[in-house]
């Protein structure tokens, strides 16, 4: 019988911890989102929260439990794949300097920024570079559509929304969120703990998810540039064009840049967390609104001007994009079929199919598994031929059984990072 981790601590080791910063925000910074020496954003300490603590984070946790937020109402029927939708479409920000600097077509910039001019929030939860260390990551509240922009763009490095999310419920204020599918089922679960969750958070954005990478796929390319991360003045993952470059800059006026394919062609070098090959739900099921790379066959063959897919999934989400699109600020293209999002992301199809047979691989060696109700892994692992199956079974036992999947418990002499800090954009 599969089970769920029963401990903080226990999703950390089992290398279940996607670091989304859930920990910090319940314990108030109590524990802090910490880079471990794996590269990873990790509760520091992991085992010592208190009992009411232990039992809200356990409640919410992306590394124990994972489900959509259904609005019931209009749409099509449910996609084994995709899940319940009002709208598929093209769509890309309607400013052309949004949509060259933002990643793919600028969609959730567009949406953040109008949410913030229009003053339906008084603030953006969301991530950018750190200005004091540009190759990591940190949170922020952005209050103008400036800062917003400001801190456009993909981030594929470690990244913890959720450390800033006490700090905005305790603002008072209504706030959107863009982050990630996994830290958005965060705060969908901690709704049902935290009742200020659906009073403020009036929109919540969601980048489709291809996996985030530990910080050792960053340090290896400036370790084949011979630059010393002290000296990085800028890293920028994506945007400036679509897919647009991977840019380094240093304090000595030297630039680099590695084409997308450059940089993301070998899928074996992703260093991908854990926890993103056993996602239960990438596609954010759990968002107003969710955005998509919209290349054919899943990979870019060049530059082009910038187009998201957007998947739609809500009434809040279809109201929003109504909105965006009547002031200018969204552009929508042709309509998507689930079918033809299927060749968009084809990865994503691949591992939905395969996640019910590798959650049994965790359970044959003894590791607990994400609770994925609504999210349909049964009814898509049957689609697996038995040898199929049995591959993706035996290979995830095989991976435990090395050592692949197992973390320490991160402590606090092993912290090469200081502790995040609250950051409201000036």
């Amino acid at each position: 019988m599969h089970r769920t981790a029963g401990s903080i601590a226990e999703v950390v080791t089992s290398g279940l911890c996607i670091g989304c910063g859930l920990c910090e925000a319940v314990t108030g910074g109590r524990v802090r989102m910490t880079m471990t020496p794996l590269g990873g954003l990790r509760p520091t300490p992991a085992d010592q929260f208190s009992v009411i603590e232990e039992a809200q984070l356990l409640a919410a946790c992306p590394g124990v439990i994972g489900e959509p937020r259904l609005d019931p109402g209009d749409g099509p029927p449910p996609d084994p794949i995709w899940g319940s939708y009002k709208t598929m479409r093209y769509a890309w920000a309607g400013h052309p300097d949004v949509r060259f600097r933002a990643a793919t077509g600028g969609v959730l910039t567009a949406l953040g920024m109008h949410l913030l001019a229009r003053k339906k929030v008084a603030f953006i939860l969301h991530v950018g570079a750190n200005p004091e260390s540009p190759m990591r990551t940190r949170w922020v509240h952005s209050e103008t559509p400036k800062q917003v922009l400001a801190n456009t763009g993909s981030r594929y490095g470690p990244t913890a929304p959720l450390a800033g999310l006490g700090a905005a419920l305790d603002r008072a204020e209504p706030f959107a969120i863009i982050a990630k599918p996994c830290d958005l089922g965060a705060v969908h679960r901690f709704a049902a703990i935290d009742p200020r969750v659906d009073r403020l958070c009036v929109a919540r954005l969601a980048l489709v998810c291809g996996g985030q990478s530990r910080l050792g796929k960053s340090q290896d390319v400036l370790d084949d540039l011979n630059v010393d991360e002290d000296d990085v003045t800028l890293f920028r993952h994506r945007g400036y064009g679509n897919p647009g470059p991977t840019r380094i800059e240093t304090r000595d006026s030297r630039t680099f840049e590695k084409t997308y394919l450059e940089m993301w062609g070998d899928e074996a070098g992703w260093q991908l967390e854990t926890r993103c090959k056993l996602c239960p739900d990438a596609l954010g099921e759990a968002a107003d609104v969710a955005a998509a790379d919209v290349w054919p066959g899943g990979s870019p063959t060049g530059e082009d001007e910038g187009f998201n897919g957007i998947i739609v999934r809500t009434a809040a989400g279809e109201a929003l994009v109504r909105e965006a699109v009547s002031a200018g600020d969204l552009v929508l293209g042709d309509q998507i079929t689930p079918r033809q999002f299927d060749d968009l992301q084809p990865h994503q199809v691949r591992k939905k199919h395969a996640l019910a047979a590798r959650y049994d691989g965790l359970t044959e060696a003894g590791y607990p598994t994400i609770e994925a109700p609504g999210l349909r892994l049964s009814e898509l692992g049957g689609n697996l031929d038995i040898s199929q199956r049995s591959a993706e079974t035996a290979g995830t036992t095989r991976r435990i059984r090395e050592g692949r999947m197992k973390e320490p418990l991160p402590t606090l002499p092993e912290i090469v990072d200081p502790p995040s800090t609250p950051t409201v954009c000036e």
